[in-house]
């Protein structure tokens, strides 16, 4: 049997430098203040953090595949991947350019040697204006098995929960919406996973009534009409954890799974209690394990050049038949 380490992780503002010549006009004078500092040296510090992290992850062999969000572009998402070297890996990406008006995406950074990439899509979110696309890739493994990944990064609950909470509630509609989509396609056992910065924790009605996610696993096992998802972090938020901190811990990463991916005889299956929120000990501190944040380089209250970002990443292990 193989197994596969899956991880997501927001890498807060992983911009590329200021005055950058790819991008464009529009968007230099739109983040004017927050690329304001991110000189060469202050951007190979950032990736030089970020990469420590990674190159911790599963045991020190790395992920397998990597969802990340909050990446201006892909040059810059290669660029850490260079950093990523000492884990001799054949990192291949895939990114989509979204709608969102700070210019950051999503995207996935796999083993070649692992995972081939079939298909891509993106799927839409609009609440009078647009807002992240929901990132959709679809896999196969070196053995052949399907595997459908979906990346998410929901709005933010600026400039209140409640009121940004529709935004959110959108998203997750049109989540299970192109779930149920897929499953039509592709058959009721196929394996999605699901992940991103939702933002909201799994209590949270955009996520409970509108993605359908739940922590019932017989409820996901016997849904038909509208297929639910397995709610992978659900069980750790009573236990005190978090993946971001804002005056106490806070579940907004999460990784949930369809019905194909929790059934005991799927050649693709969740390994019993792998799901984990990554808390290495150099990038948290204080009584709740917070995140050290690397901040931005214009924002002297909260740029530490020895952070890493305002979330931890969260990972399951996948195994194969």
């Amino acid at each position: 049997m193989q197994e596969h380490y899956i991880a997501w992780w927001n890498l807060e503002n992983l911009f590329n430098e200021d005055n950058n010549p790819d991008r464009s006009k529009w968007l230099q004078s739109q983040l004017k203040s927050e690329l304001k500092g991110w000189i060469t040296e202050v951007l190979n510090k950032k990736l030089s953090q970020l990469a420590k992290i990674i190159l911790l992850m599963n045991e020190g062999i790395g992920p397998d595949i990597l969802g990340v969000c909050e990446v201006e572009d892909k040059v810059v998402l290669e660029k850490l991947v260079a950093f990523l070297v000492p884990l001799n890996r054949n990192y291949s990406i895939a990114l989509h350019e979204g709608p969102d008006k700070r210019g950051i995406d999503t995207a996935i950074i796999y083993d070649k040697d692992k995972f081939t990439t079939a298909e891509q899509f993106t799927h839409r979110i609009v609440k009078r204006n647009t807002t992240r696309d929901i990132f959709q890739v679809n896999f196969k493994t070196v053995l052949g098995k399907d595997l459908v990944l979906i990346c998410n990064h929901w709005p933010s609950r600026m400039p209140s929960t409640y009121e940004s909470e529709p935004y959110r509630i959108i998203a997750g509609e049109t989540l299970s919406y192109w779930l149920m989509r897929i499953i039509e396609i592709m058959g009721r056992d196929t394996c999605v996973m699901v992940m991103g910065d939702f933002n909201d924790e799994p209590f949270n009605r955009a996520l409970t009534d509108y993605a359908l996610s739940s922590n019932n696993r017989l409820k996901v096992m016997n849904s038909r009409t509208s297929p639910r998802l397995f709610n992978l972090m659900a069980e750790l938020q009573g236990k005190g954890i978090g993946t971001i901190n804002y005056g106490g811990p806070l579940m907004f990463d999460h990784i949930l799974a369809s019905r194909g991916l929790i059934k005991s005889t799927s050649p693709l299956k969740i390994k019993k209690d792998s799901a984990k929120v990554d808390i290495f000990p150099v990038m948290a501190y204080g009584s709740y394990n917070s995140p050290i944040r690397f901040g931005r380089p214009s924002s002297i209250s909260t740029y530490n050049p020895e952070g890493f970002s305002d979330h931890f990443p969260v990972s399951v292990v996948l195994q194969e038949k």
